[in-house]
């Protein structure tokens, strides 16, 4: 409903005349000015229903429409709370000055005479868009900050709870105050005081404004709009793109991490702490007030207990998120206290029976909760970072053991190991990679790395770099889950990749299920054709094998075979056979030379 006032060709500029041409031409006219935002409705029937979705900065408005008047429609826009200061341009081809004199009691604001003239269109816009512009910058912005205001935000609020009741997805408010702030003003006065709200604001906005601070939303772009200045020294931030409750502790603790350092004012340094309070839809309030109101109370329970900290409103929410915490705090000092450990799960050749490698799976047993399940502390890793560090430990244990056995047995066994997205972007992965290859004297060749099909979905062609750069060390790459993503398809030709690892969705049902045994018939054809090994994952029974044998899939994982083990029961029952000692052992007893 706003747009920035630097910049009035963002304004959505929405036009209601059951003439489509005459829109058009309207259009066409204003796209030469750099306008790009338009609505456009050829039935007045529908017109309000189009308004109230598309909330635009200014209507033009034709008079005389069938069904539907102008007349009636700008009535009932100006019936409508949200519309009431709405400008509205009537285009019309009537002169007579009843007509008009009757738009101007009903609230329009200009008029426009059909045929048009370009320039004066241009000219009627620009002003009226300037015009709003000013005005909405003294009713809805503050002027200390220059951020939306508490009047605005109740606007935002109101359309976010439609939204959110429509689509049925959460949002959550947090409420922020600064703590002592009264104490910080009185001491270093007015115009200071002024400049230092300032700097909190920026410091915040700053943080809303970072495209990871945000990767758990849906559309991380337009977020800084949902962050205001509501109060003398309290600010709202509005999140309505969340995935869970739980995503808003995450925004509320990075706001924190940014008053680490003190704020610089006139050779002082002053230590900012903030309160904050955040209230959830659907878990808690049921509508806007509720929710400003629960956020408020969990505020002023943070400040009433010596603030600089945050708190859900909901003891259900905030019982999980302190268990996150701890699960956190645990998670920090295992790599210290050594806490991770890798098991193995055989790849098994379909055609011989014989392990070609083993998967890497990381294990954490936390000398205080027991054994954490992976689905528990990898997404946790990942957000906080934690996962670079334990990634790199990953292959530097995986690389040792691989070298180990491939010194003790006679088979040329391969590693995979698992890549996360975080490592992904990690400038230093390919520097990693080369240490720890050479340190452990591994054949790069033997060496695959896993990547997540749905890792390939944003981003491509900058993942298709770091892919070949990963390839010229001689590593090579394995797409894991392969087939339930949705858009790698249509790359696959162009991925610099080796194996494909059939996701174990597909297998579960072969060959009982003839929709799922053709779709991985389809995937091995077209790895075939493409030059790349097939891994059937999550294989269980015999059946399964005759299936994927029949099909010629290169090679299977599963329990089947074996569940993943330590390393050194992998050893003791599948790999001590083929000790090179023994193997030397039974040639001299056959009479073989070695």
């Amino acid at each position: 409903m706003t747009y920035p006032q630097h910049d009035l060709t963002n304004a959505t500029i929405m036009m209601v005349d059951d003439e489509q041409i005459n829109m058009d031409v309207v259009q066409a006219y204003l796209e030469e000015d750099g306008y790009s935002k338009f609505v456009l409705e050829n039935n007045p029937e529908r017109a309000m229903d189009t308004l109230k979705k598309a909330r635009p900065d200014t209507l033009f408005l034709d008079l005389v429409m069938p069904g539907k008047s102008g007349f009636e429609i700008l009535a009932e826009i100006r019936r409508h709370p949200d519309f009431k200061y709405l400008p509205v341009i009537i285009l019309t081809s009537a002169t007579d000055s009843e007509n008009k004199l009757k738009a101007l009691e009903l609230g329009a604001t200009d008029f426009l005479a059909k045929p048009l003239d370009p320039s004066e269109l241009r000219l009627r816009l620009r002003n009226t868009l300037g015009a709003k512009a000013y005005i909405d910058q003294l009713a809805f912005y503050d002027p200390l900050t220059n951020l939306p205001n508490k009047r605005l935000f109740q606007d935002h609020i109101d359309q976010a709870f439609r939204k959110a009741e429509r689509h049925q997805q959460p949002i959550a408010l947090l409420s922020i105050a600064v703590d002592n702030f009264d104490s910080i003003h009185a001491a270093v006065g007015q115009a200071a005081g002024d400049e230092i709200m300032k700097q909190i604001a920026f410091r915040i906005e700053s943080v809303v404004r970072q495209a990871d601070t945000l990767t758990f939303t849906r559309e991380a772009a337009g977020a800084a709009r949902n962050f205001y200045h509501t109060d003398g020294n309290v600010f709202s931030l509005l999140l309505d793109q969340i995935n869970q409750a739980q995503d808003a502790a995450t925004v509320a603790r990075r706001i924190m991490a940014v008053f680490e350092e003190p704020i610089r004012q006139d050779d002082a340094e002053i230590y900012i702490t903030l309160s904050i309070g955040i209230a959830t839809y659907p878990s808690e309030g049921s509508n806007s007030a509720t929710l400003i109101r629960l956020a408020a109370t969990a505020r002023d329970y943070v400040k009433n207990n010596g603030g600089n900290n945050f708190q859900f409103s909901s003891k259900t929410i905030n019982s999980l998120y302190e268990k996150r915490m701890c699960l956190e705090s645990l998670l920090r000092k295992a790599l210290e206290k050594d806490e991770f450990d890798l098991h193995y799960q055989p790849k098994v050749d379909l055609q011989s029976g014989l392990i070609q490698g083993v998967e890497a799976l990381l294990r954490w047993n936390s000398g205080h909760a027991g054994m954490i399940p992976p689905v528990e502390f990898i997404p946790l890793a990942e957000e906080t970072g934690l996962i670079v560090p334990i990634g790199e430990m990953v292959l530097e244990k995986a690389c040792r053991q691989l070298s180990e056995w491939r010194r003790q047995i006679a088979l040329p066994l391969s590693m995979n190991a698992n890549l996360s997205a975080v490592q992904l972007n990690d400038s230093e992965l390919i520097s990693t990679l080369n240490t720890i290859i050479l340190q452990h004297s591994v054949p790069a060749r033997a060496l695959t790395l896993e990547l997540t099909e749905s890792l390939l979905m944003n981003n491509i062609e900058e993942k298709i770099d770091l892919m070949r750069r990963i390839r010229d060390l001689g590593v090579r790459i394995s797409i894991d889950d392969f087939g339930t993503g949705y858009s790698s398809l249509s790359y696959l030709s162009r991925l610099p990749v080796n194996e494909l690892k059939i996701d174990r969705s597909f297998i579960v049902n072969t060959p009982h299920l003839a929709y799922d045994s053709s779709i991985v018939e389809a995937i091995i054809f077209l790895a075939r054709r493409l030059g790349l090994k097939t891994v059937a994952e999550g294989v269980e029974n015999p059946s399964q094998v005759d299936f994927l044998k029949r099909v010629n899939c290169d090679e299977y994982q599963g329990f089947l075979f074996s569940r993943p083990l330590p390393a050194k029961n992998l050893y003791d029952i599948f790999l001590k056979p083929f000790e090179r000692s023994a193997m030397a052992a039974g040639r001299a007893e056959s009479g073989m030379t070695p």
